[in-house]
């Protein structure tokens, strides 16, 4: 049978291991550079027209 000591332990270590593969998943996606994320679309079939944006005049 598990102890209390052991779980608690086996908690902390994978809640700590969770949290840095989050911390380290996000530095990958941020720091992707953007010709990695179009041949990543295009690969994943999400083939879209690339989206325009129009300027919106400031009212005051």
């Amino acid at each position: 049978m598990i102890s209390d000591d052991d779980l608690y332990r086996l908690a902390i270590f994978l809640g700590s291991a969770a949290m840095i593969l989050i911390v380290v998943y996000h530095f990958f996606e941020v720091n992707a550079g953007e010709s990695q994320r179009q041949a990543a679309e295009q690969k994943a079939g999400g083939k879209t027209a690339p989206q325009t944006t129009t300027a919106a005049t400031k009212t005051r």
